[in-house]
């Protein structure tokens, strides 16, 4: 797991995603101070029950979401959201943010 701040700066970071838009662990990544974006997925994956961020709104770097247990869930809550996906499962780079 990342160091306490970076793993601060990753959830600010992801609770400023707007809704109907989408980023990658790489982009978050590269907002902090030091983190990869493997520490942004585990940062993601570890988050506790019951939180509040929009974690389904990270996706991979090829606009993809990733293959997990909560995939199909993740799937679901941004298309609830506007998000679309190409027929390779892709999200439109339009729909990135920032």
């Amino acid at each position: 797991m990342p160091r306490a701040e970076v793993l601060e700066q990753i959830y600010t970071i992801v609770a400023q995603i707007p809704e109907g838009r989408v980023t990658t662990y790489g982009r978050i990544a590269n907002m902090t101070d030091g983190a990869t974006a493997r520490m942004v997925g585990s940062a993601m994956r570890h988050l506790p029950s019951g939180h509040a961020l929009p974690w389904h709104r990270v996706i991979n770097a090829s606009r993809r979401v990733t293959e997990h247990t909560g995939a199909v869930r993740q799937h679901e809550k941004l298309r609830a959201e506007g998000i679309v996906f190409d027929a390779r499962g892709r999200v439109p780079q339009d729909m990135l943010w920032p």
